[in-house]
């Protein structure tokens, strides 16, 4: 079958953008395929900086013929509608329509269509340029007297379709003035010439020899595989950079790795402000020194902090031209050196002036910068920090003054010139500085710890203080952004509420420790010491102590902590239902044990028993509500032992006792396997109730005595579980 072959020739396309637009290509003009009936085999798009190439295999030669049959009027309806069936049917006259006999809704018209279907390369003839026309880019830009917008100035368009075997036609179509055809031309400066293309194999065989790359992931393993082995010469390692890999993979056709230096005096700055500078203004790679050369860490005023660079750098760096120069790079690598020198003497002025102000000096800026108009300045921020930090430090084993000193010099860093230069080295210049001015190493941890984890894949804190400044900064995040009603909705989620969820559970969890949510949140309310603006409700200390409903509030937000947990125990292979099953429990907000709880609950229903007590407390709960709603009552309280009449029934109750009092010890012991493992004890009796006790009994008082207390011991089932869990949340 025949072959697509598409490419769009522009300017450079930026590097962020080029994944999202291979994507869309590819989803773009395959949908549209699929909907025209011609359903294809396999479909790759590929970037460079000048253009965008898609693949399309085994696209059928024409479109299948259609054969619809399409419901008329009724026979004698008006004649309006006649001539409107005919006109929507493309017939000529009722001659052509067939009639159906339906004895019930009476007989009425149809008609036959039959349409043929068109060759492919008309059909895309009428997609592509639609395609082009409207490509989703993030930014565009128009030039010239057209009317076509793109990304930079489209220069060509190649479009070829047919069979391996035969010469493909050219997809006649245009868009304003660009006229499809079947050249394009290859590097820019090195092969600039047009090339004939005809399927995609000739294509790119013709790109490779025109000094163009076409797959972004050769490109790839190019750079890293030629960045490695060079340091590797040298005796030196790749600090590997992989989103920097994915940058300068997207800024050249034709990779050439090349290496240069600079001057060794600026070694005395951190290795992440040599990185960020070279990284940041050059989209160069930094190496550093081998270990098997034992080299020291980076920086001089003390050892490297853990976080930080783990091997010094080496006065070197790792460059990716877009060509092969005929002096073998000397003049980009000496052009490179000189921004780089420059750019490094700006950072260590910057570094060297941050070193001459100490860190609480800068504090007072602090007061005339809003953190938010609701919640005050970063000042009143930071006090509230270290307020909590000061409360949770016992509970974390943390000291109570380092956790309040690295509390009030954890944002300091904010003002110095390296971050205002750097923003990403936020916390860590925080440590640098620090170290160098004195303070404990816990401290100077936690001026970058208490960011963390940022991301899923990022570290948890483990240092105590680091642990109490963490929790702090995000219990006062979460809690002042509810408090003023600045909730996430839907995807938007301005002030990272979720992610500060998630850093508050992954440090809990990871470091396995033990606290209240909800008396947290609820203490943590008296912190928030704001003045009432106009139009606005008074927060905090200022609010009368029902306001914002200390109840309300607090479960709105341990609801908020739900939904994050079970994202967070979901990616860990639990089940969202079990932890709903555990969170609806009163009191359960301690994110540990609930953790735990959710553990022994999934051990608990991966066995037979635990699936076979599910079931029958499902049949118990469902024929209590459903006799609950018919005779309008509640049966609720304890079963009398003087109405049981069959054996069954005093061997459940006698379990249903036995087992509420051995799960509820083993839950006071906080061992959840055995309160687990005492409601699986359950299952035997549960089962041989149902087999041989009839729960409905029809008769006299008596038996209706009988029933009532019946249904009674039923709801006993209902009530031991929830010693464990809320079984009613769990699905199956």
């Amino acid at each position: 079958m025949p072959d697509l072959l598409l490419e769009l020739l522009s300017e450079e396309i930026p590097a962020r953008m080029q994944g999202r637009a291979t994507e869309d290509l590819r989803k773009l003009v395959t949908e549209r395929l699929v909907d025209a009936g011609l359903v294809y085999e396999g479909a790759k798009a590929f970037a460079t900086p000048r253009r965008l190439t898609l693949y399309v295999q085994g696209v059928p030669a024409r479109q299948p013929d259609l054969r619809e049959e399409r419901k008329g009027p009724r026979l004698g309806a008006p004649e309006v509608a006649v001539q409107g069936f005919l006109k929507s049917a493309g017939l000529s006259s009722l001659a052509n329509a067939t009639i159906q006999r339906d004895p019930k809704k009476g007989d009425f018209y149809v008609a036959l269509i039959e349409k043929p279907g068109r060759p492919a390369i008309e059909v895309l003839a009428e997609i592509l340029p639609i395609v082009i026309r409207t490509f989703p880019w993030p930014k565009s830009m128009r030039w010239g007297s057209g009317r076509l917008t793109w990304v930079r100035p489209l220069h060509s368009i190649v479009a070829t379709f047919g069979p391996e075997t035969e010469e493909p036609d050219i997809v006649p179509f245009s868009v304003d003035d660009i006229a499809v055809g079947n050249a394009t031309s290859g590097h820019r400066f090195m092969a600039p010439k047009a090339i004939r293309v005809k399927r995609f194999d000739d294509y790119a065989r013709k790109l490779e020899k025109a000094k163009v790359v076409l797959d972004p992931a050769r490109r790839k393993d190019t750079i890293a595989h030629e960045a490695r082995q060079l340091a590797f010469a040298q005796g030196l390692d790749l600090v590997e950079d992989d989103a920097l890999l994915d940058e300068v993979a997207g800024l050249v056709e034709w990779p050439v790795v090349l290496m240069g230096t600079f001057d060794a005096a600026f070694l005395a700055i951190p290795g992440e402000v040599i990185r960020s500078t070279i990284r940041n203004n050059q989209k160069c790679f930094v190496v550093r020194r081998g270990s098997q050369e034992g080299s020291s860490p980076v920086g001089t005023h003390g050892a490297a902090p853990q976080g930080g660079m783990t091997n010094g750098l080496a006065p070197k760096f790792i460059l990716v031209s877009n060509i092969e120069a005929t002096d073998g790079g000397a003049s980009i690598i000496a052009g490179n050196e000189r921004v780089i020198h420059a750019r490094l003497s700006d950072a260590k002025f910057f570094y060297e002036t941050d070193l001459k102000t100490r860190l609480e000096d800068r504090l007072h800026k602090f007061q005339g910068i809003v953190f938010h108009e609701k919640l005050g300045s970063q000042w009143e921020r930071i006090e509230r920090i270290g307020l909590l930090a000061a409360e949770l430090a016992p509970l974390v084993g943390a000291d109570v003054e380092l956790a309040k000193r690295a509390a009030l010099l954890c944002k300091a860093d904010l003002l110095t010139e390296v971050v205002g230069e750097f923003p990403e080295l936020q916390g860590v210049m925080g440590r640098y500085y620090a170290l160098a001015q004195g303070e404990d190493d816990s401290v100077a941890r936690a001026c970058e710890e208490h960011y963390k984890p940022i991301g899923p894949s990022d570290r948890v804190p483990a240092d105590p203080v680091s642990v109490a400044v963490a929790l702090a900064d995000k219990i006062d995040t979460l809690v002042g952004f509810w408090a003023i009603d600045e909730k996430p909705t839907g995807s938007k989620d301005p002030f990272a509420l979720r992610r500060a969820a998630l850093g508050v559970i992954r440090i809990v969890l990871d470091n396995g420790l033990r606290c209240r949510l909800s008396n947290l949140i609820e203490g943590y309310l008296v912190h928030l010491r704001l003045e009432p603006r106009e139009g606005t409700e008074p927060v905090g200390e200022a609010a009368p102590r029902s306001r914002p409903g200390a109840a309300g509030f607090s479960d709105g937000l341990l609801g908020f902590f739900a939904d994050r947990l079970k994202v967070q125990l979901r990616e860990q292979g639990a089940r969202h239902d079990l932890v709903d099953a555990v969170f609806a429990l009163e009191g359960q907000d301690d994110l540990l044990l609930i953790a735990r709880r959710v553990e022994a609950l999934a051990g608990l229903l991966d066995s037979t028993d635990g699936q076979n007590l599910l079931a029958g407390y499902k049949r118990a709960t469902n024929i209590i509500r459903i006799e609950e709603k018919r005779d309008q009552t509640r049966y609720a309280g304890a079963a009398d032992p003087t109405l049981y009449r069959q054996a069954e029934e005093r061997e459940l109750a006698q379990a249903i006792g036995a087992a509420e009092a051995e799960a509820k010890d083993a839950i006071a012991r906080e061992d959840f396997a055995a309160a687990m493992s005492a409601m699986a004890k359950l299952r035997p009796h549960v089962d041989s109730f149902f087999e041989r006790v009839t729960v409905n009994l029809e008769g006299g008082e008596e038996e209706k005595k009988v029933r009532v207390n019946r249904l009674k011991l039923l709801n006993q089932i209902r009530t031991a579980t929830l010693a464990v869990a809320d079984f009613s949340r769990i699905e199956g």
